[in-house]
């Protein structure tokens, strides 16, 4: 046959069976791969990714970006549709929010990876559209598997404080979030009755007494999940999801104890942070030093001022700030990173310097700025409703002693149930605005 003849020939078996690899139904031959198995993760899934949206969505109104200078994600336009003035009571309502944001997504991590595992050959499906149908649940199903690679790769770098990332996570993890959500509302959409069907075929108590040598592959399926030519099984669907079920159970027993206080923060290997952190009473987690962020003991030391910037202009010292009336609260401090801690803080009222400017609590947001002079969350802002929480503070101590130097020291704000970021450390300036409000 000439070769001009003989490509073309070529080319039409090729497209018809589909290039070498993994795009041939024979290179898949796990006996475990099957519409029950996926179904089972998938669920799994579905209700816990189903939490973790909510709490990051809650975490993003907990950071009040319709306050000057707090929105991280510019342009979001019709995204913060649902945003709300966030609260201050109860004061654990962040902790709790975020912590089961970060320890939940952990904990999926598994999940995740086996569920993928079991849908895999669906990427490799050729051709790569059958009909408009199919083309809709593959690129759905393209934009969920990256969207959500995406999403746990960029959170557990942030978690972890690897910032090695070519863009700000916060606008990136924020906008990612909504295309991820778009992607499982449509797969969901797509697949649900599948996977309701696939869990009836088969008793889950049965498959959990089923040994390794009763494992047989689940019958043929439209979807070609279950392999064309199975090997002979090495694990049992048993052993599969126990297998899941433990790595979750583990990754979530060293990461929980970072949202608890008391001996069980000891069992959080996977905090990113070290095991000491201050002197005596300050000897809790510390997101970012002094020294990483450019704050020097000249910065802190005698010639600080607080300045109080409002219609009566004020300048104090740390000094005169101890000589007004103190008030301690037990209040959280909650982290993105998913840690938290509460302590006791010592300090003067927001509602008492906003009086001292010259403003009536609870008519007046405030920015607060600090003196560090690299990195992020150098200042925020505050709505009325937080300035007048008579637990909102300017925390000059914490358990008794004085602010350590990464601690904040001479003042930081601590405000009940706002983010950690915004309880804005070595801070130098107030700015009382009547237009917050």
């Amino acid at each position: 046959m000439p070769p001009e003849r003989e490509a073309p020939g070529r080319l039409a078996r090729w497209w018809r069976t589909g290039p070498p690899g993994p795009f041939r139904p024979g290179f898949w031959r796990s006996p475990l791969r099957g519409p029950w198995l996926t179904a089972v993760f998938g669920m799994v899934l579905l209700v816990g990714l189903a939490v973790v949206v909510v709490t990051g969505l809650l975490s993003y109104a907990a950071y009040e970006p319709r306050l000057p200078g707090n929105d991280t994600t510019p342009g979001r336009g019709l995204l913060g549709f649902y945003l709300f003035e966030w609260p201050t009571d109860p004061a654990w309502l962040y902790r709790v929010t975020q912590g089961a944001h970060v320890i939940l997504g952990l904990t999926l991590v598994p999940v995740l990876l086996a569920k993928l595992w079991s849908v895999i050959p669906k990427l490799f499906d050729w051709p790569p559209a059958r009909s408009v149908s199919q083309a809709v649940e593959r690129i759905s199903l393209v934009l969920l598997v990256g969207g959500a690679v995406f999403q746990f790769v960029t959170g557990i770098l942030n978690i972890q404080l690897f910032y090695v990332f070519p863009f700000s996570f916060y606008p990136a993890h924020f906008y990612g979030a909504w295309i991820f959500l778009a992607a499982l509302v449509v797969h969901v959409a797509v697949k649900l009755p599948t996977a309701a069907r696939a869990l009836r075929s088969r008793g889950f108590r049965r498959e959990l007494r089923t040994g390794l040598a009763d494992t047989r592959p689940e019958p043929p399926d439209p979807d070609g999940l279950v392999a064309a030519s199975p090997a002979e099984p090495t694990m049992s669907r048993r052993g599969m999801l126990g297998f899941v079920g433990g790595g979750s159970l583990l990754i979530f027993g060293l990461s929980v104890g970072q949202t608890l206080d008391g001996p069980l923060r000891r069992t959080a290997l996977l905090a990113p942070h070290g095991r000491v952190y201050g002197p005596g009473p300050n000897d809790f987690q510390i997101n970012k030093t002094a020294a990483g962020l450019g704050v020097t003991a000249a910065d802190t030391g005698d010639a600080w001022r607080l300045t109080l910037a409002g219609s009566r202009p004020v300048a104090l010292t740390r000094a005169e700030l101890l000589a007004m009336p103190l008030h301690t609260y037990a209040l959280p401090i909650a982290c993105v990173e998913g840690w938290s801690t509460e302590q006791e803080w010592t300090g003067v009222r927001l509602a008492d310097l906003a009086r001292l400017a010259g403003f009536a609590p609870g008519t007046v947001g405030v920015t607060a700025t600090s003196v560090q002079r690299v990195g992020y969350f150098g200042s925020a802002s505050f709505s009325p409703r937080q300035v007048a929480d008579p637990r909102s503070l300017l925390a000059l101590r914490v358990n008794g002693a004085d602010l350590s130097l990464d601690h904040g020291f001479p003042a930081r704000i601590m405000v009940p149930n706002a983010p950690g970021v915004h309880t804005t450390k070595w801070v130098h300036r107030l700015d009382f605005h009547q237009e917050l409000s």
